[in-house]
């Protein structure tokens, strides 16, 4: 398997934090701990893109992530548990790397299978393990709100790397999202309209005709928004005022 070396890597906040990323990627392979680099520096790998980015997202297993915490604090790292259904931090000074180990609607919790498809990389000068790009999609498909939108970062892995996601295995994971997946596939078609072939036709013919037997259906008995599995902030007033039950249980 080709081994993924960024040529740009993206771009640090300061030397002083591009020291401690490299730093802190040497010890997480020191610990054993198994986990992935995601974020800006799959995308650098996978697309050429290269941005300034002012953090690492570290992927790991929920049951991985006390360790990895663990780790740091015993070698004098600040950490943080900023949301536990979904994150972590580790600090040194101002400078920090995310550890993520599901969504932040807990929906994506990053499983052994992750780790299973992932890519050999090199970061650095340190080797480590990629996302895939059918988990980098799947990782960005909810981030859709006025202060982040990743549809860009996953039309362009769709670009560069359609012969190397698995299609299947994608909508196997976005199954109850299926709606989600379309508006990705014709985001894609829309912005790349000479480049539509690299979605493949069985897949864009089986969310259609999902979409047009879902329309045949009658209107759901409850009202729900999901609108806040992609932003909670911004559709806090349909849950809050509207009346619109939340993802998850009733209508208030």
């Amino acid at each position: 398997m080709v081994v993924l070396a960024l040529s740009n890597e993206p771009t640090p906040p300061s030397p002083e934090a591009e020291h401690f990323y490299g730093e802190s990627l040497r010890i997480l392979n020191d610990s054993k701990t198994p986990f992935l680099l995601a974020g800006t520096y799959a995308l650098c790998a996978y697309t050429g893109i290269t941005r300034p980015t002012k953090d690492l997202d570290i992927f790991c297993k929920a049951g991985d992530y006390p360790r990895i915490l663990e780790t740091f604090r015993d070698l004098g790292y600040d950490i943080e548990i900023e949301d536990e259904r979904w994150i972590a931090k580790v600090f040194k000074g101002e400078d920090f790397f995310d550890v993520i180990f599901s969504s932040a609607v807990a929906i994506v919790p990053i499983t052994e299978h992750w780790f299973d498809e992932s890519r050999p990389g090199t970061v650095y000068g340190v080797p480590v393990r990629m996302v895939s790009p059918t988990e980098l999609i799947w990782s960005k498909v909810f981030l859709k709100d006025r202060y982040r939108y990743d549809g860009n970062d996953i039309a362009h892995v769709i670009l560069t790397q359609h012969a190397q996601i698995d299609w299947k295995r994608l909508l196997t994971y976005m199954e109850p999202y299926w709606e989600v997946l379309l508006m990705h596939v014709l985001n894609f078609r829309f912005i790349y309209p000479t480049e539509r072939e690299c979605i493949p036709r069985w897949l864009l013919d089986e969310l259609l005709d999902r979409a047009r037997r879902h329309a045949d259906l009658p209107a759901p008995q409850t009202k729900v928004c999901r609108g806040r599995l992609f932003s909670p902030r911004d559709y806090a007033i349909d849950v809050e005022q509207w009346g619109f039950a939340d993802v998850v249980g009733g209508p208030r």
